[in-house]
Order: structure tokens, then C-alpha cells, then sequence
């Protein structure tokens, strides 16, 4: 059979007696299918952890490792714990038979055999192998579709609490202001000024929620190819996006010369240097004092990695909220820590979704502030 597609599958054949494997494999062969034939147990053991056979002819007679024990230690091992065994034996008593499938064996074939009983007897166990694998397959995909059906679920009710609980206050600010101005013609100017821009917060904060959440399910969603990235102009852009917050803040930015080559996605890096320079701005110190910097000598599962980070001078983050600023958005309805939800949650889901991580590094003393970092795969030359 020249044609690998018409093989029906491999075969290892395990006889001490020479006749019986050149009489198998050459009845498998010519029936379609790729047959590998050895003459003790361990060597079994070996062939079959190398490259798992779809099913296995076994002897049990055999000298040094019978087949009982071969068929043991096939069972045992996780590797071959699934191939199909098929006990081919001159024991006829029941007490055997009744051994072969204590220990693991699916069938049993008593010598001298018949050429078409064994034909038969292959064929079905490989069809009804083939079948259960299939049915684990799908049975493994209707686990994934449920769990991921369960996420979704936990994100509705997280998405439900986080509008409830972020865009209440914005929304009953304006209400409130715009109860105020229907007084219009009665209230002073610097009163009706203050109510306009007290409105235009209120509104910009609830589209910058918006903004968010549509981020959060758009990254939960999209896959994207890792590309070697300019941090300094991500580092630019995410600067010139918050100037107006820079500037109302008096905020210092102390920030790296030149930058060393990650792998990420452009967009959403830079989500991640807006989230963590904006919270620096707001929670800082007076005025805040940023420094953006970056680290080389790190790892993400043993590749070269590289930490960036933005550092404040505010309070800083007491330790036992550490470990709850960076919570799975499913998460935020029990975990409310000024300043730090649905932003970092963000953080947390692109890092993960980039193949690197988050965290923050603080001493919780008013004056040393916090260092937010993310690490992300460096790009190797060449790249």
C-alpha cells in the first residue's frame, strides 16, 4: 500500500515465535495496514511509547515479561493507556481469558486463530477505538463550549453590575445639573458655568466607560499576531492622548530615551500606558511625578522578556489590596478599590491575551507611591 490514506491503521504485533508475527503482519499488510512486529515485552513497552500503535496484537506467553504484564504497564502509562489490546493466546482456560481483561485487554483470540475471526476482531476494535476517540473529542469540545457559554454568562452579569454601578453616579451628576440650569434665568453665571462643565464631565465619563467596555469585549474576542513594537511612539501617542489630564494635573513626566523592541499589539499597548499613566496622574502625588521606564532582565516562561513600567509618587497601595487590583472583569462586582477596577481589568486581559503579565510593586507609605508594570515577550534580532 503506497498510498498512506488507504492505510487503515497501525498494528503492533507482540510474539516470541517468529512463524506467528511473519504469518500476522503479512495478512495485516496486505489488508491495508501498516503492521510493526516484536518478539518480547519490552521491547513492546519501547515501540509502543515511541509511536503509539492504533492497536495491539499480544501474546501472552512469552519469555522475561509476559504478556499480562505488558499489558499492565501499557495501562498504567498515560501514553498508551488508550491503545486497544487484543490478547492472542493458546490458553484456553476461562480463568485466563478472565485475566486478559482484568488487566486491560478488550478481546481475546485463542490460537491456533483464524485468519478472517482475526481480521474481523481488528477491524471492529479500531472502528469502535476511532469511534470513542471522537466521542471524547466532541464530548471535550462540548466542555469548552460550555465553560466558555459560563463565561460569557459572568461577563452579562459583570458588564450589568459594572454599567449600574460606574454610570449611576455620572448620570444622577447631570440630572442634578440639569435640574439646576432649568433654573437658568434665576442663577448666577459662575453658578450656570460651573453646571455646564460639571454636565460635560458627567457625559465624558460615561462615554470613557463606554469606550472601555467596548475595549474589554473587543479584546476578549479578536486574536492578533505579536509584532515587534515602537514603544517610544506608543509611549508618544498614549502621552498626546491625556494631555488635557497631564496638564489639569500639573503632572511631571520623567520618560526613557530610547526604548527596547517588545512583542505585542500596537492598539492595545498603548490602552495599557493610558490606564496605567492616568491613574498615576489622578492618584499620584501633588503635583505627580511620573517616571516611565522599562527593565530588560526578565523572563516569561524561560524566553527573554521585557517589564515596563510607570512609577508615581502618591501613597502608594496598601498590601492586602495588592493582590485584588488586577481581578478578572467577572470579578469587579466583589472586588472595589478606589481608582483601580475596570481599567486594570482591561490591563489584565490584554497582557494575558499578549502572552505576558501585570502587577504592581508598592510599599503602601504615603510618599514612595506604586510602580504598575506590564511584561511583555522581548522580540529576538532579527524579528
Amino acid at each position: 500500500m503506497n498510498n498512506e490514506e488507504a492505510i487503515q491503521g497501525e498494528i503492533l504485533i507482540v510474539d516470541d515465535v517468529p512463524a506467528n508475527l511473519q504469518l500476522l503482519t503479512r495478512m495485516l499488510t496486505e489488508h491495508g495496514y501498516k503492521v510493526r512486529a516484536v518478539r518480547s515485552g519490552p521491547m513492546a513497552l519501547a515501540v509502543a511509547r515511541a509511536a503509539p500503535p492504533d492497536l495491539i496484537l499480544l501474546d501472552i506467553l512469552m519469555p522475561g515479561m509476559d504478556g499480562y504484564e505488558v499489558c499492565r504497564r501499557l495501562k498504567a502509562d498515560e501514553l498508551t493507556r488508550h491503545i486497544p489490546v487484543l490478547f492472542l493466546s493458546a490458553l484456553e482456560d476461562v480463568e485466563d481469558k478472565t485475566k486478559a481483561f482484568a488487566v486491560g485487554g478488550v478481546d481475546y483470540i485463542t490460537k491456533p486463530f483464524q485468519l478472517p475471526e482475526v481480521l474481523a476482531r481488528v477491524s471492529a476494535h479500531l472502528a469502535l477505538h476511532r469511534l470513542s476517540q471522537e466521542l471524547e473529542q466532541a464530548n471535550a469540545q462540548l466542555a469548552w463550549q460550555i465553560r466558555e457559554l459560563e463565561a460569557r454568562n459572568e461577563e452579562l452579569d459583570a458588564f450589568s453590575h459594572t454599567v449600574a454601578h460606574d454610570i449611576k453616579g455620572p448620570l444622577t451628576m447631570i440630572i442634578g445639573h440639569a435640574e439646576l440650569l432649568s433654573q437658568y434665568e434665576t442663577l448666577p453665571e459662575a453658578m450656570r458655568l460651573d453646571s455646564v462643565e460639571a454636565l460635560q464631565r458627567g457625559v465624558s465619563k460615561i462615554v470613557n466607560i463606554v469606550d472601555e467596555l467596548l475595549l474589554l469585549a473587543n479584546v476578549r474576542k479578536a486574536e492578533v499576531a505579536l509584532q515587534p513594537l515602537d514603544m517610544g511612539r506608543i509611549v508618544r501617542e498614549a502621552c498626546a492622548r491625556l494631555e488635557h489630564t497631564i496638564r489639569a494635573h500639573e503632572a511631571r513626566l520623567t520618560i526613557a530615551d530610547t526604548w527596547p523592541v517588545a512583542l505585542g499589539h500596537a492598539p492595545w499597548v498603548e490602552e495599557v500606558w493610558v490606564n496605567y499613566i492616568s491613574n498615576a496622574c489622578e492618584y499620584g502625588g501633588r503635583p505627580p511625578c511620573l517616571e516611565l521606564g522599562y527593565s530588560t532582565d526578565e523572563t516569561l516562561q524561560g524566553a527573554p522578556a521585557i517589564r515596563f513600567w510607570v512609577r508615581d509618587n502618591g501613597d502608594g497601595i496598601p498590601l492586602e489590596d495588592q493582590s485584588r487590583l488586577f481581578v478578572p472583569f467577572t470579578k469587579m462586582s466583589q472586588v472595589r478599590i478606589k481608582g483601580h477596577g475596570l481599567g486594570l481589568s482591561i490591563v489584565q486581559r490584554i497582557a494575558s491575551k499578549l502572552g505576558g503579565e501585570v502587577g504592581v510593586v508598592s510599599e503602601g507609605v504615603p510618599g514612595r507611591g506604586s510602580l504598575f508594570y506590564f511584561t511583555l515577550l522581548a522580540a529576538q534580532v532579527g524579528e
